[in-house]
């Protein structure tokens, strides 16, 4: 593979990762680099997994829902001007006081 195919495969990774987040409402400045997508989707995705291992809905308990079923089941939102890494450290501080959250009720 020459540098101009994998400089393209990275491309396409780094929009269908950005795609993915912003799918999910979180704000991205574009001047995040690839590595730092990947960490914050995988972030992202470890904090997903504990909503649904509590009984979270996902379709329900989202950045882009007005009326949440419970606020600890939302993602935390990023802050203006907030590094990437520094964000991914709060989401996975989130996913840490989730995991001693009360499941829901069924």
């Amino acid at each position: 593979m020459d540098r101009d195919e994998e400089r393209e495969e990275r491309a396409a990774a780094a929009a269908e990762v950005t795609a993915r987040l912003r799918g999910r409402g979180i704000a991205l400045t574009g001047a995040e680099n690839p590595e730092d997508l990947v960490d914050l989707l995988s972030a992202v995705e470890r904090f997903e997994a504990v909503v649904e291992a509590h009984g979270g809905d996902l379709m329900v308990d989202d950045l882009k829902s007005s009326e949440p079923d419970d606020r600890h089941f939302v993602v935390p939102r990023r802050a203006a001007g907030e590094a990437v890494r520094r964000y991914i450290g709060r989401i996975d501080e989130a996913t840490a006081q989730l995991r001693r959250h009360p499941p829901r009720p069924d």
